[in-house]
This record gives structure tokens, C-alpha cells and sequence, in this order.
């Protein structure tokens, strides 16, 4: 199978990583935009992505995200192995990695669509283009699992964009309408 640039990336495909003897690789993307297509598929990938990303793009250690979040470098490398972080590290965590892969799975395990909270802002070109982008990828997808028996991973993750895409314009045009606080401290317009 032939994956395009923007088809959504499940963490059990190919592999980059395996530094905790599990014999599961993940696949760790180089930027940003490849980023946002990533879907853990458990608490495990989850927790190592967010230090991932952190590492790549912060440029934090391990130990300065222990530091970070004032537990020992042994607590924290345990947790990043069994997947057993308390749940209220984890909102530390994310803010210290500045990614939300554990709430993303989270929510997924639960059957629930996360989107991120509209600004009301009006949407450029460039991101309706995006939509329409993943709306194409999730559609072939789709075509292609009816006849071939495509992956389910990677259909339920282009789905799961492409729903949650769509809920976010929907919110943004509400918004839209309603008179609301910047608090993103955006342009006067």
C-alpha cells in the first residue's frame, strides 16, 4: 500500500523509534503539519509522541521534563514505559510538551470527537483547501476499504480528521455570529 503526504499516520505502521525493548516501533514525523495527522492507538504511543514532539520541536530531554514537572527522571522513564502516569501529571505533562496526544487518545477511546475550540475568526482559502484536502483522502479511503479492504487504522483515522474538521467550521461559523472575547490576542480588524 502507497500512502500520499497527507494521509493520516496510526502509530503502529513503520518505525523510528523502540526505546523500551517492546518490540513496537512508532513512526516519528519531521514536521509539524505530519504532526497533526498522528493518532495514538494507546496510552503507551501517547505519552511517548507528546516527549517526542517536545524532544524535536522544544528541544527537552527527559530530564528536563521531569525537572519540568518536579518528579525524578526514574518516575517519569517509568511512566513513559508502562504507560501508568497519574492522571494528574498529565495535564503537566501536555503543557510541558506542548501536545495533546494523551487527551486525543483518551477521548477516542471513549467514542468522543475532540475538535479544537473556534475562534470565530473568518478562515482563509488555505484552510478550506485543508478540509477539502482531507475530505478527498477520507472519501478514497474509504472507496478503497469497501473494494480492497483497505486499513481500518488508517481509514478510522482519516474519518476521525475529517469529522473533526467539520465540526470545527461548523462551531467557527456559529461563532461567527455571536459577539465573543479574543482572547487569542489576534488583530483588531
Amino acid at each position: 500500500m502507497v500512502k500520499t503526504q497527507n494521509q493520516p499516520i496510526p502509530c503502529s505502521t513503520a518505525a523510528t523509534i523502540n526505546k523500551f525493548g517492546s518490540g513496537v516501533v512508532m513512526r516519528i514525523p519531521k514536521s509539524k503539519v505530519a504532526w497533526k495527522r498522528i493518532q495514538p492507538n494507546n496510552i503507551k504511543d501517547a505519552l511517548r509522541l507528546n516527549k517526542e514532539y517536545a524532544r524535536q520541536f522544544k528541544r527537552l530531554t527527559v530530564p528536563a521534563i521531569a525537572e519540568l514537572m518536579a518528579v525524578s527522571e526514574d518516575r517519569l522513564y517509568k511512566w513513559l514505559s508502562t504507560g501508568d502516569m497519574p492522571v494528574s501529571f498529565i495535564p503537566a505533562y501536555e503543557h510541558i510538551c506542548e501536545m495533546d496526544y494523551v487527551t486525543q487518545y483518551l477521548g477516542y477511546r471513549s467514542n468522543k470527537l475532540m475538535i479544537q475550540i473556534p475562534t470565530g475568526k473568518k478562515v482563509d482559502e488555505l484552510g478550506l483547501a485543508e478540509l477539502q484536502q482531507l475530505s478527498a483522502d477520507a472519501m478514497s479511503l474509504l472507496i478503497k476499504f469497501y473494494r480492497e479492504g483497505e486499513s481500518v487504522d488508517i481509514l478510522t483515522s482519516a474519518l476521525t480528521r475529517l469529522l473533526a474538521g467539520v465540526a470545527y467550521h461548523r462551531e467557527n461559523v456559529i461563532s461567527q455570529s455571536q459577539p465573543g472575547l479574543d482572547f487569542e490576542g489576534g488583530e483588531d480588524d
